[in-house]
């Protein structure tokens, strides 16, 4: 694996997901709650819902945050896996 393509798809990723979220919250917003709310396992997040939009500005700032972070989490793992990679961690089976 390359770490910085696996971190740039990563991130990309979860860039389109987030802003699909996004939109869908947006459009279909009882929908998207009780989407949310059986994704948990049935908590409640009606509390947390606002009567309005949410500001663009909360909304780039959440997509370049988690845009930023899922990129770092994407490049270690190609990383860590690379280094794994080169260990031989698995022994063939003896048969008696």
């Amino acid at each position: 694996m390359k770490p910085l393509q696996t971190g740039l798809a990563l991130s990309v990723t979860v860039a389109v997901f987030y802003s699909s979220c996004a939109l869908i919250e947006a459009l279909w917003p009882a929908q998207f709650m009780g989407f949310m709310n059986a994704l948990f396992h049935g908590m409640d997040f009606r509390p947390l819902q606002t009567a309005g939009l949410h500001p663009w500005q909360d909304y780039f700032y959440a997509l370049v945050v988690m845009a930023l972070w899922s990129f770092a989490i994407g490049a270690f793992y190609a990383w860590v896996h690379d280094a794994f990679a080169h260990l031989h961690l698995h022994r063939p089976l003896r048969h008696a």
